[in-house]
């Protein structure tokens, strides 16, 4: 018995244009698909589900190639400053959080930039003293590779004008040589280290809210990291099993596993052997350096905006190459954070060294400030670029400042990419970005910051919308290794659909930002209806 999907344009996503009537599903799996009534005459005893589109296109599941699933949760239940437009602003909604908070807990906010504001000058600790000195403040910069606390976080730490920067992290100094309160990369870890363990409730409640808001955004599934962050490899992962298995949230999550909780991973795996359609064990996630923003991506050149530095390599090349060894000794694939074209060069190197067994990919994520040799060389390797277009809109104009116009050829180069070869993959990357893929797409296409903008960002690199859609749906397939069983409307693929209100190849690209999710369907079943 099973479910006929119809009465919509149903594109298969296997070239430009190809759609079809309908689908016949069975399972959880697609079992037929063609015109409406010939399936209804093959399968008409077996049909005892019908989801009239009402005239709706649909498309094969859309999946977002990286994000941060219990980080974008949290972002959710957080104080959230993404919205902020100057550090006034910034400032006038921690005073609100501290004001409801108990005196001595720490206030957390997420997703302040400060490349959106008039004044872009950096918070410190003395402005967070203002607003409390009786609670511990820190507030993450959007790109999650830096943040700012204030005085009491900072004696927490032990962070005073004599501690040395850690191996792979800044701590910001004034001219006097104190901390500022601003830390980059692995020094945040001198404050995070200190402040109190989540329960195991908030886990899941995080991870929860964080997969009602992806179906809502037509998500079916999301290659996610979040399991060296909240007191280890279990807890995370075992939020993953009570909210998609036990409480029946449908969505598919592959699971990157960031290298220090590894041996955590194969220790319980052995014992458990745990299998599963929508919870996947996936690659070993290192991070090769940090962000733009915080000027901690690793260049070859120094940044235009501050000669004196190249940015942080977070591995040294010896110590991503060993890193690699080890994914490849215990059978695993890699999945590196590589922004600048430095860290993507050590990356490459550690690739071509070391590379995959037979049959497998590796990824590497962002690659964003990228050279002509380095195109060539990861063409020919077994590796799907994990990419997010979204950026642009975040990054420009400012990023030209950053890195200089000299220095633009191949950065955010996705349309050279595909016409080279190089399998791509599109995620969000939230809780850095938003989760809407729409928006992702729009970007992809328009090279805008915005639909209201007439400023186009290196056009050449523009993509047509199919290939902006494919990111989402071939794709993220790719970058698992899966495209014989997902991104594609065809039969024995899985039965996962994003219906959206409007067609995406029949408007304008600007009107993309705006089109609404109708309906989410994963393994055959309804989880989302507008």
């Amino acid at each position: 018995m099973g479910t006929l999907f119809y009465g919509g344009k149903i594109y298969t996503m296997l070239k430009e244009g190809e759609h079809v009537e309908s689908v016949y599903v069975e399972k959880g799996f697609i079992e037929d698909i063609g015109a409406e009534e010939d399936l209804r005459i093959k399968w008409g005893a077996e049909i005892n589900k019908e989801v009239h589109l009402k005239g709706y296109p649909m498309y094969p599941g859309f999946v977002d190639s990286h994000l941060h699933l219990i980080g974008h949760g949290e972002k959710l239940l957080r104080l959230d400053l993404s919205q902020a437009t100057s550090r006034e602003d910034v400032l006038m909604r921690v005073r609100q959080k501290v004001e409801s908070t108990p005196k001595g807990e720490w206030v957390i906010g997420e997703g302040w930039d400060e490349n959106q504001w008039e004044d872009s000058s950096l918070i410190q600790y003395q402005d967070l003293d203002q607003l409390s000195t009786e609670h511990p403040i820190m507030l993450k910069r959007v790109c999650r590779h830096g943040l700012v606390v204030n005085g009491t976080a900072l004696k927490i730490a032990g962070i005073t004008a004599e501690t040395r920067d850690p191996e792979g992290g800044i701590i910001q100094r004034d001219e006097a040589g104190n901390p500022t309160g601003f830390l980059a990369d692995q020094a945040q870890e001198l404050v995070t280290a200190h402040i109190p363990q989540v329960s195991e409730a908030y886990i899941r409640q995080a991870l929860s809210v964080a997969i009602k808001d992806c179906v809502q955004h037509g998500l079916t599934g999301g290659h996610t990291e979040d399991l060296n962050y909240y007191g280890g490899f279990l807890r995370a992962y075992q939020a993953f099993q009570d909210v998609i298995h036990k409480e029946k949230q449908l969505f598919r999550a592959h699971l990157l596993v960031h290298h220090e909780a590894v041996d955590d991973m194969y220790t319980y795996v052995e014992e458990k052997k745990d299998t599963s359609a929508f919870i996947e064990i996936g690659p070993m996630k290192i991070f090769a350096d940090g962000s733009l923003g915080s000027q901690s991506a690793l260049l070859s050149f120094p940044y235009k905006s501050d000669p004196s530095t190249r940015g942080v390599a977070i591995q040294s090349l010896d110590e991503l190459k060993q890193l690699v060894r080890k994914a490849r000794e215990l059978g695993m694939t890699v999945a590196i954070h590589a922004i600048g074209d430095l860290a993507f060069q050590y990356v490459v190197e550690s690739i071509e060294q070391y590379p995959p067994q037979a049959g497998q990919r590796d990824r590497i994520i962002h690659a964003q400030i990228l050279r002509k040799d380095l195109v060539h060389r990861v063409k020919k390797l077994p590796v799907v670029l994990d990419i997010q277009p979204r950026f642009l809109a975040s990054d420009f104009p400012w990023v030209i400042e950053k890195i200089g116009e000299e220095h633009l050829d191949y950065c955010y180069a996705w349309k050279t990419l595909l016409d080279e070869g190089v399998m791509c993959a599109g995620g969000s990357d939230a809780p850095i970005e938003p989760i809407n893929p729409m928006l992702t797409i729009h970007a992809a296409v328009s090279r805008k910051t915005s639909p209201n903008s007439s400023v186009v960002y290196i056009p050449s690199e523009r993509l047509s919308v199919f290939e902006a859609v494919r990111l989402f749906t071939l794709g993220s397939a790719q970058a698992i290794h899966q495209e014989h069983k997902k991104g594609y409307i065809q039969k024995d693929y899985v039965a996962d659909f994003t219906i959206l209100e409007r067609d995406l190849f029949e408007i304008p690209a600007d009107d993309i930002p705006g089109v609404q999710v109708q309906m989410t369907a994963i393994n055959g079943e309804i989880v989302y209806q507008k």
